[in-house]
């Protein structure tokens, strides 16, 4: 490196660098805080729309998911192409905006365009976030990195479990009519009001420096003449019609062509499958979508995003190892599959118990959304705050002390949640889950931070981008997409309660547990050898 190289390298870890993280984190804070909010004005959505508990699961999972896997590919790959700090900023603003958006529907199909939005805008958060302070701090500190990233989720968490309750009986005493100004109901409100924050952050995140790439691990990258096109054609490479377009001009292989189309029709019979079986299932399924006189019911809407969603993920996976087999050599090391596996699985249960726990509480202890909430959200966002605070710096010191000393960390976190949960939804008193819950979710909160570390440990620096949006987009399509709505549905019909739903999910947690053994046996050697194997595939570095 040259010497103005090794003058910027001893700033890393500076105020400009705090400031650079206070700004991502509360940006990291709003994202959650608008993808939240539903789920603590659930109750007041279904009596006011007039749909099922497998809809609601959908739209806090599925609809919003999709979207936000779907952007998270080309916004990574811009990412790593054009100023982050721009790019952030711009996406924060737009989030806001559909959130408000929410606010002013008055029929699902408009809430769920709304949730799509905010889905598309959240997008950029882990991709350019990360990348940024990848590059502002130095790389011993990737573990508390992550640590105050996963903090500033659970500062979300709770944010909108007492923002939502809050805004909604505030508006409720203002107006007990009905609905107040503009028309607005309660859960309207809250969303309006919600848009907010995420706009000043935007305002302030557009004027922050962009740092120099690579500068902490001394890579120093070049810069990318055409991000935006990059960008561009990653997002073309990801839809039925235009995938195919990309194909003939690339002059794809008779065998891209075969692997694509038959994965292609394998998605859509299984998703017309999957909607027969779960249709079979249930006596009554609400119409969930109308296109002129074609309506569809909640299962419909459900597994056609899945398969669209396995789709992308397909088409955009053939699509790097055609354009980049740099990237998807070192995407799909063992260690990363493992992990990626792992955390899939994992966010099926987090993203279930995130969107239905205070519907569980309210119902099973017969307490309204404010009573919930007092102190619901001040629980989740103190464990949310203090598991990621211990896990991420002693990640840290663990992995000076031993090579997998970050992987370890996230194995014993699911691992040992895995072993509590049927004990804490079995809890017969308010007060008695609390308890409960405080354990199971300290341990719980655990895992993330040394995972998304180690991610930025197992690739190139021009890759941290695609990396998360690769981690985004398949746990948000199969964790997100499938987690809520799984639960919604097995309580309606059982009919047992949310607890035993959420409970039911955990049957994944050997497969959990076995693909986080195997992350652990391979992390030494991929970790090592990432230039290795990245000119082994032809980089120049």
């Amino acid at each position: 490196m040259n010497n103005n190289n090794d003058v910027q390298k001893n700033k890393l870890g500076g105020k400009a660098a705090w400031y650079a993280m206070l700004l991502i984190c509360l940006a990291q804070a709003i994202s959650m805080m608008d993808r939240q909010i539903l789920a603590i004005l659930i109750p007041r959505i279904k009596a006011d729309l007039h749909v099922g508990d497998a809809e609601m699961g959908m739209l806090y999972g599925t609809v919003f998911g999709v979207f936000y896997a779907l952007f998270s590919l080309p916004l990574g790959r811009l990412a790593d192409g054009w100023k982050r700090t721009k790019q952030l900023g711009l996406s924060i603003i737009g989030w806001s905006g559909m959130t408000a958006l929410g606010g002013m529907a008055s029929s699902f199909a408009l809430l769920a365009i709304s949730r799509l939005g905010v889905g598309v805008g959240e997008a950029s958060v882990q991709p350019a976030g990360f990348s940024i302070l990848s590059d502002v701090f130095p790389k011993k500190m990737r573990g508390t990195v992550g640590a105050l990233m996963a903090s500033a989720v659970a500062v979300g968490l709770g944010t909108a479990i007492w923002f939502g309750a809050g805004v909604a009986a505030w508006w409720d005493s203002l107006y007990p009519e009905g609905n107040g100004l503009f028309g607005l109901s309660s859960w309207q409100a809250a969303f309006v009001m919600a848009a907010i924050p995420g706009i000043i952050v935007g305002i302030l995140m557009l004027r922050l420096p962009e740092p120099q790439r690579g500068l902490a691990d001394g890579i120093v990258t070049k810069e990318d003449p055409h991000p935006f096109k990059e960008s561009f054609r990653t997002f073309t490479v990801t839809l039925p019609g235009l995938v195919w377009l990309t194909m003939l001009k690339d002059k794809a292989s008779t065998s891209a062509w075969l692997l694509n189309t038959l994965g292609g029709i394998a998605f859509v019979v299984i998703g017309v499958l999957m909607t027969d079986w779960t249709n079979s299932l249930r006596d009554v399924n609400p119409v969930a979508l109308q296109l002129g006189s074609l309506q569809l019911g909640g299962n419909a809407v459900q597994w056609s995003i899945i398969a669209f969603g396995s789709y992308v993920l397909l088409s955009w996976l053939q699509s790097l190892y055609k354009r980049d087999y740099v990237a998807f050599k070192l995407l799909t090391s063992k260690t990363i599959i493992f992990m990626i596996g792992l955390a899939i699985l994992q966010f099926v249960i987090n993203y279930a118990i995130m969107a239905w726990t205070p519907a569980f509480l309210m119902n099973r202890f017969d307490k309204t959304s404010g009573e919930i909430s007092a102190v619901y959200g001040g629980v989740i966002m103190t464990l949310g705050i203090i598991g990621p605070l211990i896990a991420g710096p002693l990640s840290d010191f663990l992995q000076r002390k031993w090579e997998n000393g970050r992987v370890f960390v996230t194995v014993f976190a699911v691992t040992g949640s895995s072993l509590v949960v049927a004990w804490v939804y079995d809890a017969d008193t308010l007060d008695g889950f609390y308890w409960r819950f405080v354990p199971y979710s300290l341990i719980l909160t655990m895992w993330i931070p040394p995972l998304y570390a180690s991610f930025m440990d197992l690739v190139l620096p021009r890759m941290r981008g695609t990396v998360m949006s690769f981690y985004m987009l398949t746990t948000t399509i199969f964790g997100m997409g499938l987690g809520p709505y799984a639960t919604g549905l097995i309580n309606d019909i059982q009919g047992k309660g949310l607890g035993s739903a959420l409970v039911s999910l955990y049957w994944v947690a050997p497969l959990i547990i076995l693909f986080g053994v195997l992350a652990l046996v391979n992390f030494s050697h991929d970790s090592k050898t990432v230039v290795e194997r990245a000119r082994a595939a032809g980089e120049q570095i």
